[in-house]
Parts: C-alpha cells; sequence; structure tokens
C-alpha cells in the first residue's frame, strides 16, 4: 500500500476526531433522559454481530447510531477532500456500505437501526427516537418485524 500524502497539521486534527461521547452524542443522550428515556451506551445490540450502537435501548430493540457528516458520507454536507482523494472516496464509500450491512443485520435480529445525522438539531433526533423507542414499546409485532428508520 503506497503511503499517503499528508501534512502535520492533517495529522494533528485527525488525531483529535473523538469516535465516542461527540458532542451531538452527549447532547442527544441527555435529551432523551430527561424524556424519561433509559439505554445503554456503546453496546453491540446483537451477539456476534461486532458493531456498536451509540445507543441501544435493549427491551424495544432500537439501536441509534449518530454519524458524521464527513466520515458516513451524509447527503447534505459530505466534502470530499481533494488530497488522498481515491483514499478518502473509498473510505467513506466504506462506511456508507458498512452502514447498510449493519442495518440490515439488525433488521434480520428484529432490531430497529435509527440512523441520526450530526447536523441535526439535538430536539427532532430526540424527538424522532423519543417516538420510536416508546411505539416499539407499545408494539410488540414491530420488533419481530425489523426495519430501518433514517
Amino acid at each position: 500500500m503506497e503511503a499517503l500524502e499528508s501534512t502535520p497539521d492533517v495529522r494533528a486534527r485527525m488525531s483529535r476526531q473523538k469516535s465516542r461521547n461527540t458532542g451531538i452524542e452527549m447532547a442527544l443522550r441527555s435529551a432523551l433522559h430527561a424524556a424519561g428515556l433509559r439505554y445503554r451506551v456503546h453496546r453491540r445490540p446483537v451477539k456476534g454481530v461486532r458493531r456498536e450502537a451509540d445507543i441501544v435501548f435493549g427491551p424495544a430493540r432500537v439501536a441509534v447510531f449518530v454519524d458524521g457528516c464527513f466520515w458516513h458520507g451524509c447527503p447534505e454536507h459530505a466534502t470530499w477532500p481533494r488530497r488522498n482523494a481515491e483514499f478518502w472516496r473509498a473510505k467513506i464509500e466504506g462506511n456508507r456500505a458498512r452502514d447498510h450491512d449493519t442495518d440490515r443485520r439488525l433488521a434480520d435480529s428484529g432490531w430497529l437501526a435509527v440512523r441520526i445525522w450530526e447536523h441535526e438539531t439535538v430536539e427532532e433526533a430526540a424527538a424522532r427516537v423519543d417516538g420510536i423507542v416508546r411505539a416499539r414499546r407499545r408494539d410488540p409485532a414491530a420488533k419481530r418485524r425489523g426495519a430501518t428508520a433514517g
């Protein structure tokens, strides 16, 4: 594999990127807790599937993923770097494919994957998750159907 061109500034910026407990994730968790919802954080919803959700509602079988616009290729805010363009396009497209595969695997196991973009307001995201979790708690058949909510 060919070495990537990078500058010390870029390397330093990338090394500071958080992969868990980001600002939006913490704010969303706070809003969900204030709404009376209880959850687990950074868990694998399904045994044997090596994918970790940011927020997990076990009894309702809802797994919430807070996706960064850059890293997951947001249709509204994705940017494509000019430097090492092939590498970054492959990386981001690979993340997208893994996200789709994760959603499918969870649905096959009766879980609902909910994707929150980092640009969404905390209020809108919390209201969406709250509605989904409460609906699945009321309708046990929904857990058997699986599905995805983006």
